[in-house]
């Protein structure tokens, strides 16, 4: 193999990786794959062998790859399932159609994702051999979060203080002889396939430094960016995937092994549902079959591995989820360890949620855990059944993604709304995408303040906002006021679906839930432009606004609740969104929560947090929690589950991303939310009946903050830790009586009716009915209040 000599580098610039963001790649690398296009599920590996004299102080690899890489550099992992799957903005006009997924790539240029890796540690003074597996799907589906290039291929350019090591035709290539092509296919909703691999036909140790590869052929260059089909490159802002290594299960440590199998299916208990990749260790003889699956039912994905002669390790790379991890070994074979590699976006320790309940604090880790196994390249509504990206699932998975995920959750929501609104098409951005432009109006509406306010409000990213707030004022001026007061739509879009829920059949009042959620966003639309100062749309709204409030009022208000046939239809989502849109007038909250949102329980798990939340703004926490117990009790009794219920009580799948009792719990109970952009402000106005301690992590974007709640006997206390460049509203319950005394770090600031202040950092903010607010500066705070004086 011909080897590249980089020379001694004595200073690298120190901000290469920050510059990477403000200035796009001088791509001088081709992009790379073996003669023929694909094909379909294609496996290829390729090599390349450099030479330096010193390594430089940073060395950062831009990498791209149609469609998943795998890549070591002497020997040792670098990086485990790199790139995603395409599709970041269309590289020029498409002429839409209903169904893309069915026409040749061609028809569809799209941008590719690339991402910067840090390679310095990995390299070392001398001969250096970087090897890279890369899997092509050449596949689409009809839930198109993917869009098929239509070939296979792999770049790579990294800067040596001025020289570059580019991808061209001095790599070494080969499509990898033990992964099979054929019967792997999972089905027509998941792009990804089942692994086939043959030991036997494997190409030995290939990603050694000490493997020749003269045998194989150099690399076909297919282009420099921007060269179609993969046209221009776009940075993959979204952080690198945690790898947590391979692990024991939990039931089959390393002392259970080695054993010789007896043919029967081993179950192997994960701690919870994640997204694995199933590994094993076995002695054997040459051509024996093993087949790895999961316990859940609707997995699409399963590995299947036929084993060489003697010891041996396989790790299956196409990931699937459960519960449990099954391998069917025949009899005879000697298992020397089973193990699994779980990979997550971000840190699913960055926020945590105790209380004095157990079944709520279960719930809450139920909740985070479907979080997470909902997502990887994109957020999805489950990882089994079709891994589609559903908005409107989104916009239920940011309510609480902000007190559970860290910065990787946070960009994976922008990845979500910058995709969604850059493929839309005649003012629609779809509800599923970004390869079929399928609109639910209910679910594009929902995500104005449910996805892209809520992300604003935690992020402050500005620009972000000012990228989808064109789309949002276009979608909504696709609808006319009609001259009863309500939104009318005289054209719908070329694939619409009128879907508002699931739930109970014949229950779901679709033109109140619709109209609420127009106005809704109308309201959002509204915030976001005032934030831009885009103060030309402002009458626009207002106009519109003032409107429906009055139609909607006059129409649908039956006199105990909402609804658009009084005799038919007593809908609990309906009324919930009324009341969460602020169509609904106070004095009509209490009415509505005893007739409709305490008795009526018809909805499913995506708007069963929203009737929830309604219940909670009408001031009925108690009632609210009532209901989330009653909803979810039999799923938290179930010991053997970790994640939540596509419907009630466990119909569809078992892991679907529209539950969210996370927010309920964390923004009403704990009372913790931003009130400014960025956290820059934010309140704890807790509601605590029901609790005698919360506990609250929030991995927010100024850093951690921690809540912790304690109330009984007349007595509250929080011990916060509030991080920089912010301000907490900290709410004193006068639930506990009537507050004689408030104390900060042991020092009173409240005593006989009247805040006298006194210790810096605190502020007197306001008192109303509920609450005592103080205003406090970033720190460490125990405050407490008591009924009596000490």
């Amino acid at each position: 193999m011909k080897k590249v000599l980089i020379g001694s580098v004595l200073a690298v610039c120190a901000v290469m990786g920050a510059l990477a963001n403000e200035s796009p790649v001088d791509w001088k690398a081709q992009w790379i794959w073996q003669a023929e296009e694909g094909p379909t599920n294609a496996w290829v590996a390729f090599r390349k062998d450099l030479k330096i004299s010193r390594v430089p102080e940073q060395v950062i690899a831009n990498i791209s790859a149609d469609s998943k890489y795998w890549m070591w550099i002497n020997g040792e992992l670098v990086v485990f399932e790199g790139s995603v799957a395409r599709g970041p903005s269309p590289a020029e006009p498409w002429k839409r159609k209903k169904e893309m997924w069915k026409d040749p790539a061609e028809t569809k240029p799209s941008n590719s994702w690339y991402e910067e890796v840090d390679i310095t540690r990995h390299l070392k003074p001398g001969e250096n051999t970087i090897a890279v597996l890369v899997w092509y799907w050449g596949k689409e589906t009809h839930k198109g979060t993917h869009i098929d290039s239509g070939k296979g291929g792999f770049i790579f350019q990294a800067d040596f203080n001025g020289k570059k090591l580019v991808s061209d035709k001095s790599w070494k290539v080969k499509a990898d002889p033990a992964y099979a092509r054929d019967n792997c296919d999972s089905g027509k909703n998941i792009i990804q396939f089942s692994v086939r691999y043959d030991a036997r036909n494997e190409m030995g140790d290939w990603t050694s430094p000490d493997f020749s590869d003269a045998s194989w052929k150099a690399a076909t260059e297919k282009g420099i960016p921007p060269a179609a089909p993969w046209y221009t490159l776009e940075k993959n802002y979204v952080p690198a995937l945690v790898n947590h290594g391979l692990k024991d299960y939990e039931n089959y440590p390393a002392s259970k092994f080695p054993f010789v199998s007896t043919g029967e299916t081993i179950s192997c208990i994960l701690p919870f549902n994640k997204q694995v990749t199933p590994y094993l260790e076995v002695e054997s003889d040459a051509g024996v079959e093993i087949i790895i699956t999961t316990d859940n039912r609707l997995n699409q994905i399963n590995g299947h591995y036929t084993t060489k002669e003697g010891k041996q390790s396989f790790e299956s790379l196409s990931w699937m989820n459960g519960h449990t991890i099954k391998y069917e070994i025949p009899a005879g074979v000697k298992v020397m360890g089973l193990k699994y590699r779980w990979m997550s976006v971000g840190d699913i320790n960055a926020g945590s949620f105790t209380c004095s309940d157990p079944f709520y604090e279960r719930l809450y880790w139920m909740g985070r855990n479907t979080l997470f196994v909902c997502a990887r390249d994109n957020f999805m509504d489950c990882p089994d059944r079709e891994r589609a990206c559903w908005i409107g699932d989104v916009a239920d998975q940011a309510g609480y993604l902000f007190y559970c995920m860290d910065d990787a959750g946070r960009q994976l929501l922008k990845k979500a709304i910058r995709i969604t609104m850059a493929y839309s098409h005649d003012g629609v951005y779809g509800a599923l995408g970004p390869l079929r432009l399928r609109e639910l109006p209910t679910q594009s509406l929902q995500f104005v303040e449910q996805g892209i306010w809520q992300y604003y409000l935690n992020t402050g990213d500005e620009e972000t906002l000012r990228y989808a707030y064109p789309y949002v004022r276009d979608y909504l001026n696709l609808w006319t006021m009609g001259a009863d007061g309500l939104p009318k739509r005289a054209k719908r879009s070329m694939d619409s679906w009128n879907w508002s829920d699931w739930g109970e059949k014949g229950t779901v009042d679709d033109k109140v839930i619709l109209d609420s959620l127009y106005f809704m966003a109308l309201n959002s639309a509204k915030k976001i432009a005032l934030e831009l100062g885009e103060q030309r749309d402002m009458a626009w709204y207002d106009e519109r606004i003032q409107t429906l409030e009055k139609g909607f009022n006059k129409k649908y208000w039956a006199g105990k609740y909402y609804s658009s046939n009084p005799k038919k239809l007593q809908d609990d989502r309906a009324n919930a969104v009324a009341i969460l849109s602020g169509l609904a007038s106070p004095e009509k909250y209490a009415s509505i929560v005893e007739h409709v949102l305490v008795p009526n329980h018809f909805c499913s798990p995506h708007f069963e947090w929203m009737v929830e939340e309604a219940m909670c703004v009408a001031g009925q926490y108690d009632a609210a929690l009532k209901r989330m117990k009653e909803r979810y009790q039999s799923q938290v009794d179930r010991k053997g589950m970790s994640t939540l219920y596509e419907m009630f009580p466990k119909g569809g799948t078992y892991n679907h991303a529209w539950n969210a009792p996370n927010t309920i719990l964390a923004k009403h109970m704990v009372g913790v939310h931003p009130t400014q952009p960025g956290w820059s402000e934010y309140q704890i106005l807790p509601n605590m009946e029901h609790f005698t301690t919360l506990k609250q992590v929030i991995p927010s974007v100024k850093g951690d903050i921690t809540v912790d709640l304690q109330q009984k006997d007349g007595a509250f206390g929080v011990a916060l830790h509030s991080p920089a460049d912010t301000v907490a509203i900290i709410g004193i319950p006068k639930s506990i009586g009537k507050v004689a005394q408030v104390q900060a770090n042991g020092k009173s600031i409240w005593k006989s009716g009247k805040f006298i202040g006194g210790v810096p950092g605190i502020r007197w903010n306001s008192e109303d009915d509920k609450y005592l607010k103080i205003n406090v500066a970033p720190g460490t705070w125990a405050i407490t209040a008591t009924t009596n004086i000490l």
